[in-house]
């Protein structure tokens, strides 16, 4: 190799590979060896021959892995891998003739994926780089979790002193305590009206139970496809599909030992409840595809605003399923059985907005105050921080006065207007009038529409089919 070979990496495209491999090797037969290996197996390959050369090599193609032998002519490869670890999480296979024990714990103490000696039977290789790969991508998404967790952790809390709270939040320090670092947590199903707070309030078990500092996957029920929903929670093995090109870890799986929050656990669909029940019974799952059995230590969480027991009545919820969800369970008020917890919440919605755009801290108005105390609040927490927001905004950081709110008058002065409008009407009209009333008031969300109208989602899309209504409708 010359000294200009030597000085510059050999450049793969990479678009559309399994990964990038950068092989620091100075014997150049064994390491066009291992690219041509890489590169049939689809992974895209950088080839450095010298630290200098792999320094460079780093910089300019950002591999995913680095194959790394420990004698270079310019250097030791504990060297690089020591420079490396001060600002780099990259994974690095060390590969030696030498074998010598003293390498192997230095190279370890600098947290090296894998330790290989030569002569190397490739394909033991190749099983190696995919499996350190995998490892740190699953690293990755689980590191993403966590930070996202930090982020969003303020919003965890319940806001409000009424007896109702108070209550809550002494079944969420029980439950918590009940759940220890190993063992088998009891399931816990939260049930309540949409926008009562059953993401915060799964979010808060999580917290503040040992399992806090794990990671916290929460998987919206209604919102997975229905032909993805099976790979997206169990994850599936290659080629087990059309389109199953590498192995996917599953939504449960990378919960490891955290928590698996299943929302809206009721739109599960009715042919994989039976695979989700075996998960939560058995402790392990399999893949799509596979037939290996895998360890599931996660704490599984449910949460749903269906009328479960119902369901179960109806046939579209699996009994043995929803008593297995049904150990601890908690059920939240909603807002309008909370008392003046409707202004503690006003007042911190408020200050939240306000530090979100930078505005002062506004002052909500006595009007205000008095329609806030007297609205219904069909919508529950989640419509209150919405009529607070746009309120501040409308009032550019003043006081937030009665009108700004917005709010419709309750359903009781209106109920006789709409029982006049249903009089002239044909059976067909006041299901269209209906179907169209509900998804104005649920900002075109056809699930909860549905589930407003007593209704399946399958039920609301026949309908809006039949009389035309699928303009402006979103699923979820």
């Amino acid at each position: 190799m010359t000294q200009t070979d030597d000085a510059h990496a050999r450049h793969r495209d990479v678009s559309g590979t399994r990964g990038r491999v950068l092989v620091v090797d100075d014997e150049m037969l064994f390491a066009k060896a291992v690219v041509r290996r890489l590169e049939r197996a689809g992974f895209a390959c950088s080839q450095a021959a010298t630290l200098a050369a792999a320094r460079a090599a780093l910089g300019s193609d950002e591999p995913e892995l680095m194959l790394l032998d420990m004698r270079l002519p310019d250097g030791s490869g504990l060297d690089l891998l020591r420079d490396l670890r001060r600002d780099s999480s990259l994974p690095v296979i060390v590969m030696t003739a030498y074998g010598e024990v003293e390498d192997a714990v230095q190279a370890m103490k600098f947290a090296a994926s894998d330790y290989l000696k030569k002569p190397l039977d490739l394909d033991e290789l190749l099983l190696n780089v995919e499996k350190v790969l995998h490892a740190s991508e699953l690293d990755r998404r689980l590191e993403y979790s966590r930070t996202r967790e930090h982020v969003r952790a303020g919003a965890s809390e319940l806001i409000g002193d009424s007896p109702a709270l108070v209550a809550l939040r002494e079944q969420i320090a029980r439950m918590a305590g009940l759940v220890s670092g190993e063992g088998v947590p009891p399931t816990v199903l939260i049930t309540g009206e949409t926008g009562t707070g059953k993401d915060v309030t799964a979010r808060l078990l999580h917290q503040s139970s040992p399992r806090a500092t794990r990671p916290f996957v929460h998987v919206d029920c209604a919102a997975l496809p229905k032909d993805l929903f099976e790979s997206e929670l169990f994850g599936h093995v290659k080629g087990a599909f059309t389109h199953a090109l590498t192995d996917r870890t599953g939504l449960i799986e990378a919960a490891e030992d955290g928590v698996v929050f299943l929302d809206e656990i009721a739109e599960i669909p009715l042919e994989l409840q039976a695979k989700l029940l075996a998960v939560l019974e058995r402790r392990s799952l399999r893949r799509v595809g596979s037939s290996q059995e895998r360890r599931v230590s996660a704490w599984f969480i449910a949460a749903t605003n269906r009328d479960v027991e119902a369901m179960v009545d109806e046939g579209s919820l699996r009994s043995d399923l929803y008593f297995r969800l049904n150990v601890l369970t908690l059920a939240l008020p909603p807002l309008r059985e909370r008392g003046d917890d409707a202004l503690l919440l006003a007042a911190h919605f408020a200050r939240e907005v306000a530090r979100r755009y930078g505005l002062a801290e506004p002052e909500i108005g006595a009007d205000a105050r008095r329609a806030i105390g007297a609205y219904p609040w069909p919508g529950n927490v989640r419509e209150l921080s919405h009529v607070i927001e746009r309120a501040l905004l409308l009032c550019g950081g003043g006081a937030i006065d009665a009108s700004a709110l917005g709010l419709r008058a309750p359903e009781a002065t209106t109920a006789a207007a709409d029982l006049a409008a249903l009089d002239d009407m044909t059976l067909e009209e006041i299901e269209q009038f209906m179907i169209r009333r509900a998804l104005a008031r649920c900002d075109e969300n056809v699930s909860e529409a549905a589930r407003r109208l007593g209704i399946t989602r399958m039920a609301m899309r026949y309908r809006m089919q039949k009389y035309g209504i699928a303009a402006g409708a979103r699923e979820a």
